[in-house]
């Protein structure tokens, strides 16, 4: 879809469907909407008055043109009562909008900058939100579907223009579509890694994604195989891959916006590209929805497309280790003890528990590498979706200025969080009788998303470190605002959020 910017008279735009906005409680629209209830002979307004028109959040009325103005058809979109009406709205207006736009017949779409009129919001940030919201609502994953597809799932607008009528306001709002399709794009990449099938993305299959990805930008991309890893003494990791015929590659990609030495920030992403549970094995049921174990290390390969393109004074480096989880007769089993690159050893009582294996390795890689702030994300624990639902992810930390950061740029993202508490009792559960920790909790006591944030801070130890649990975000089963059914992108935008926080 081409998204662009045009200065003059929504009422007088070439496309097949414009869009304008009313306010509930409004009984005579101004602006954009009483520009185009003149052109159409005051058709808003009797509508209005007949009832037929409310302006209530998510109502949608259709207005055929008869030839009045150039564009076929008006969509007047309700936006709810204005003091509630925020840039979270926007973003998720514009994407059921684009959704229900799915038409053969409508290619080329207007839209007003919904929210910065009578709903004095930020102009550049609805005008991000917009496209942030249309690209994200336009996606769907058919990649692997050619004869089932109906001509409605084939069809994708070509074209969105934001239409605005103060010719000096344009350059802020150009500046702004750049930035949300370049954050967009970034979350619709990890969705598409996401959605794919394990046997089309290895542990190889991703880091080759991950070569594209850096390739013709600002980034260097290494990926340590095997037996760089054994020289480093990441042990824990390796002990995740013993049971794959896949080889494990840890993929690190670096963005140099400032120059310094070392990195202000280190984004590390778990990348289990198919989690059986090994020899802990998981119930057969839902097994399937385990493609999706490397949603972390997507969410990281992708943010930093975006980072590159958006070009802050940052310097920032993403650590994705990969990895499938399989039985096998080399896997490791429960009660086995491994060493993990800093030293710790680990008993593992659990093999199911393996995510928190493969990042606290990465981790201290990314204390190897210079991070002064570390921020990993993980479909970590199935105890977070007790705790939140499908609503909002798991923060916790060690460093609260940190996780103000982090909170601050989900919210900026339209991303929900909630922070869990750390506190001392709960190392505890991690303490083991034969190692230094054991990676799961003691049987009965609960806590599971805490315990598993519990297990990686020592990892961590004193650089300021925040741990996203997003195992209850990470997929949905239905499309709503600019959540898609399938992977969500949840926590992408956030990243590149919190690494743009850091820019000098």
């Amino acid at each position: 879809m081409d998204i662009r910017v045009s200065a003059g008279d929504i009422a007088a735009a070439q496309a097949d469907v414009i869009i304008v906005n009313l306010f509930e409680g409004v009984t005579s629209p101004g602006g954009a909407t009483g520009a185009v209830d003149r052109a159409l002979d005051g058709t808003i307004s009797r509508l209005i008055a007949l009832g037929d028109i409310r302006g209530r959040s998510g109502e949608v009325t259709t207005i055929h043109t008869d030839g009045k103005m150039p564009a076929p058809r008006v969509i007047v979109a309700g936006l709810g009562k204005s003091e509630a009406f925020d840039i979270d709205a926007v973003r998720n207006l514009s994407a059921n909008l684009v959704r229900s736009l799915r038409k053969p017949a409508i290619k080329d779409v207007a839209t007003v900058v919904h929210g910065a009129g009578i709903g004095a919001l930020d102009l550049a940030a609805c005008a991000q939100a917009i496209v942030e919201g249309a690209v994200l609502g336009a996606y769907r994953f058919q990649r692997h579907k050619a004869a089932t597809l109906r001509d409605d799932d084939r069809h994708e607008l070509v074209s969105l223009t934001i239409v605005e009528h103060d010719a000096t306001r344009v350059s802020t709002i150009e500046a702004a579509v750049a930035r949300g399709r370049s954050m967009a794009d970034a979350t619709n990449t990890a969705r598409d890694l996401a959605n794919e099938p394990s046997n089309h993305l290895t542990p190889t299959m991703l880091a080759d994604r991950a070569r594209a990805i850096a390739a013709g930008a600002n980034l260097e991309i290494e990926v340590l195989e095997r037996e760089d890893m054994e020289s480093k003494g990441m042990g824990s990791l390796l002990s995740v891959a013993k049971g794959s015929a896949q080889p494990p590659k840890l993929i690190r990609i670096s963005y140099k916006g400032r120059g310094g030495e070392g990195y202000d920030v280190a984004l590390v992403g778990k990348g289990i590209t198919f989690d059986t549970g090994g020899i802990s094995i998981k119930p057969a049921a839902n097994m399937d929805a385990m493609k999706a174990d490397m949603t972390g290390a997507a969410s990281v390969i992708a943010a930093m497309g975006a980072i590159a393109a958006l070009g802050p004074k940052v310097d920032v480096v993403a650590i994705a280790p990969c990895t499938e989880n399989m039985p096998g007769g080399n896997a490791t089993k429960p009660g086995d003890v491994v060493t993990a690159m800093n030293g710790r050893t680990i008993e593992i009582l659990n093999t199911d528990a393996e995510g928190r294996l493969v990042l606290a390795d990465a981790i201290c890689y990314a204390k190897e590498l210079g991070a002064r702030n570390i921020v990993d994300v993980a479909t970590l624990t199935g105890a977070v979706t007790h705790a939140l639902g499908d609503v909002a992810y798991a923060i916790m930390t060690n460093n609260d200025e940190l996780a103000s950061r982090v909170e601050v740029a989900a919210s900026a993202a339209g991303e929900k969080t909630w922070r869990l508490p750390m506190f001392k009792e709960y190392d505890d559960f991690v303490k083991s009788d034969v190692a230094d920790q054991k990676n799961t909790g003691t049987g009965g006591r609960g806590a599971g998303t805490i315990v598993g944030a519990k297990f990686l801070e020592p990892f961590a130890g004193d650089t300021p470190w925040v741990h996203l649990d997003i195992a209850g975000v990470d997929m949905s089963s239905s499309e709503k605002g600019w959540v898609s059914k399938g992977a969500t992108g949840y926590s992408v935008r956030a990243l590149i959020n919190v690494a743009a926080g850091f820019a000098s």
